[in-house]
């Protein structure tokens, strides 16, 4: 350990001595300001969604039916539906449409939406939703969140377990990033409580986190098709339903912009937002030509989304992600050429 200290030190006091020596800037950083995503709500205006209508059907197909399986621990009331996918192809949008169906409203006598987002904190969640319960069981007009500033994690809990007893319940757990294992199996055993035929919904990017949450195979959500990505298009560009008949060489030019997002949502609503009343041929061209990192970026578009998956990668997963950069756009590489790389630039670990 004393020889490993030794070369850590001697390879900073390079790293150090070469920024000197090219005049590189010293730049204080507070690492703890990592760009987190805002917090989500259930509500959705169903008629503004696109190209998600199988997927919802789908979905609540899974909720009609019985548990197949309990949840590996001999219990029969809870299944758990994980819907996984790349950030911005619109996880947390299909979410929203299951959970405001009225077919939903039947199945369940409690709905509960809780956005848990990068913390995983029990106590947090527990409260969420205690309070989404206290919000869906009663008129709008009286609905309140309780006060549980000054109970213990005791009293949390024990009005967790009372509001779910003998409830048949839909809980949407949207965002899930945490891939602790005790955490999760902690939270479920105080929310099994319900009635049989209790779901939950989990929304997650990740394809490890939704094979430890779900009881269920993970429902893979897919791109847009490009009859959708394109109605899309047209909807964020232009301000009035039927006003791209007025040009339809922008909307020539729209195809072949939104070929290049790949049937992710998101990206076609940040292209469409940037030409929103625009009407420049010239303009189209350069988003057409040039890349969506190119543009003017805001808080929702898609570069924050991609990365706020980039800051949750651990250190070294980061590494080989940059390494990708190396490569010329539309390089063709296999995983085991990859890999070999990463292995001979000393970016994997050692195996346990």
């Amino acid at each position: 350990m004393a020889r490993q200290i030794k070369y850590l030190r001697h390879k900073l006091d390079k790293i150090a001595a070469d920024g000197n020596k090219f005049g590189l800037e010293r730049i204080d950083v507070d690492h703890r300001l990592v760009h987190r995503r805002e917090m989500t709500y259930s509500y959705v205006d169903a008629s503004g969604v696109i190209g998600r209508e199988n997927d919802r059907e789908e979905i609540i197909k899974l909720l009609m039916q019985p548990h197949p399986y309990g949840d590996g621990d001999g219990d029969k009331s809870l299944c758990v539906i994980p819907i996984v996918g790349i950030g911005g192809l619109g996880k947390t949008t299909l979410a929203k449409l299951v959970f405001n169906d009225k077919r939903v409203d039947k199945l369940f006598q409690l709905k509960m939406w809780v956005c848990v987002s990068n913390d995983f904190d029990i106590r947090q969640i527990i409260t969420k939703i205690i309070n989404s319960a206290s919000v869906y069981a009663t008129a709008p007009a009286i609905a309140h969140h309780e006060n549980m500033n000054n109970l213990d994690i005791e009293q949390i809990q024990s009005r967790l377990r009372h509001k779910l007893c003998g409830q048949k319940f839909l809980l949407v757990l949207d965002d899930i990033w945490n891939d602790d294992r005790t955490k999760w199996m902690e939270l479920k055993d105080l929310i099994k409580g319900g009635a049989v035929g209790s779901k939950i919904i989990v929304t997650t990017r990740s394809d490890s986190i939704a094979s430890m949450m779900g009881t269920v195979p993970s429902y893979v959500l897919e791109g847009l098709s490009m009859e959708s990505c394109l109605s899309l298009f047209v909807k964020w560009a232009f301000k009035e339903e039927g006003e791209e008949k007025k040009y339809p060489n922008l909307v020539e030019i729209g195809k072949e912009i939104v070929k290049k997002c790949r049937g992710v949502p998101l990206a076609v609503r940040t292209l469409g937002s940037s030409l929103f009343l625009n009407f420049d041929l010239e303009r189209w061209e350069f988003v057409r030509d040039n890349e969506i990192w190119n543009l003017k970026q805001k808080r929702e578009d898609i570069l924050p989304a991609l990365k706020l998956s980039y800051d949750q990668m651990p250190s070294y997963l980061r590494q080989c992600f940059a390494y990708f950069s190396l490569f010329p756009k539309d390089f063709g590489f296999t995983g085991v050429h990859v890999s070999c790389l990463w292995e001979a630039s000393g970016l994997l670990g050692s195996p346990v």
